[in-house]
């Protein structure tokens, strides 16, 4: 009997450090940038989200993230600009065919269902290192990932040097994770 209830608190005390896992859905989730071009605002989508997230907001160390966009869905309301930024000059998605995010560490703020992000983002071939805060808001059974951050696209060779638009990309992620 000893056994038995040593056993069974053991796995309570286990359970908290397993992650639940998640898989991003296409339907339900945004993955939107917007950039200056010659003083306007501008921008698009992507779709096709694809990778695996690993969650415990009462353990964060066992949380990872590891999710794909792919880059040939990228979608500005023209066609002839969409083919343009799927070419070599830009995105180069016969090249370069996803955007991928690799968390490398999730860790918690001072604000209820708030954390950071830290890890790795590839595009264009370049893989650099970023960080920003997101929400974790569960949803049923499910969560809603969603966030905000900036990046200088010339940092991943994503066009040119240019007078007339922005080196900075704003990014605002909305990713609806189906538990697995």
């Amino acid at each position: 009997m000893n056994h038995l209830i040593v056993t069974f608190i053991s796995l309570l005390l286990y359970l908290p450090s397993i992650s639940q896992n998640y898989t991003p859905a296409d339907n339900g989730s945004k993955v939107h940038f917007s950039i200056k071009n010659f003083g306007v605002n501008t921008g698009g989508d992507f779709s096709h989200l694809r990778g695996q997230i690993d969650f415990n907001p009462q353990n964060l160390a066992v949380s990872s993230f590891s999710v794909t966009v792919d880059v040939s869905t990228v979608d500005t309301d023209s066609e002839t600009r969409d083919g343009h930024l799927r070419g070599e000059n830009y995105f180069d998605a016969e090249k370069f065919p996803v955007i991928s995010i690799k968390s490398t560490k999730i860790s918690a703020t001072n604000k209820s269902g708030v954390y950071n992000f830290a890890g790795l983002l590839t595009m264009h071939g370049v893989t650099k290192e970023f960080f920003f805060p997101f929400t974790a808001t569960p949803q049923g059974g499910d969560y809603v990932f969603a966030g905000e951050f900036e990046l200088n696209r010339l940092e991943y060779s994503v066009g040119e040097s240019s007078a007339v638009m922005s080196k900075t990309v704003k990014v605002s992620l909305s990713v609806l994770a189906k538990k697995s």
